[in-house]
């Protein structure tokens, strides 16, 4: 299902029981445009569990974060042209010519996306792998690259889409480790509001604890959609 997102919250269900995901899917899916479903989900689940999902007549984004040589990233995304995603991540760090094939191996409609720095990265943590300068430099680099490489758009923090903006002025932003302001940020070390990364520019926000771990999930939905 590739339908136009009127709300661009796309709920995490990244839920090791299918019986879950799909209760809690269901639960919420008025007060959410989308289904996130990420490495825990699909290596627990597999297709089986995305078609479950599918079920619940919600676009469906494929946090896969794939990354790889070309050829092997590129065989991979015509293996889940069945499942239907409205969104893929590949990663950024595999280079230009892996995310150009991955684009050409995407199914028509499907947004591939690349992933720049994780929300649960900060300068320090990029300093011990290798990585020079801030966060938000590498996440604009990184940005530059995908673009040169055709994608639709990246995955990066709220601190980093504003700017990311300003140079791709219709690139689509995926926006995760959101926090409502009275949330914990759990083992995110660069979060926003929903709000805040919306005023931003972003074009979808992912949320999961906030709400899968909310003593009412459906209260948790509300209130967030309710800041947009």
């Amino acid at each position: 299902m590739r339908n136009p997102v009127t709300n661009p919250v796309y709920l995490a269900l990244d839920l090791l029981r299918l019986d879950a995901a799909v209760a809690l899917g269901q639960k919420v899916r008025a007060h959410v445009g989308g289904l996130k479903l990420g490495l825990e989900f699909f290596c627990a689940h597999g297709h089986h569990g995305v078609h479950e999902i599918h079920k619940i007549g919600l676009p469906i984004f494929l946090d896969l974060k794939l990354h790889d040589i070309p050829n092997t990233v590129a065989a991979a995304m015509h293996a889940i042209h069945v499942l239907e995603p409205s969104i893929v991540t590949v990663h950024a760090a595999g280079g230009q010519a892996m995310m150009e094939d991955a684009k050409a191996a995407a199914a028509d409609g499907c947004k591939v996306v690349a992933v720049t720095v994780l929300t649960s990265l900060d300068d320090g943590d990029l300093a011990r792998t290798g990585v020079s300068g801030s966060a938000h430099d590498q996440a604009l680099r990184l940005a530059e690259l995908a673009h040169k490489a055709g994608l639709d758009g990246i995955v990066c923090s709220g601190h980093e889409v504003a700017a990311v903006h300003k140079q791709w002025k219709d690139g689509y932003f995926v926006v995760p480790g959101l926090r409502p302001s009275d949330g914990r940020a759990g083992d995110q070390k660069r979060t926003v509001t929903p709000r805040e990364a919306r005023d931003a520019g972003a074009s979808v926000l992912v949320v999961g604890r906030p709400i899968s771990r909310a003593e009412d999930p459906l209260i948790a939905a509300r209130a967030i959609e309710a800041t947009l």
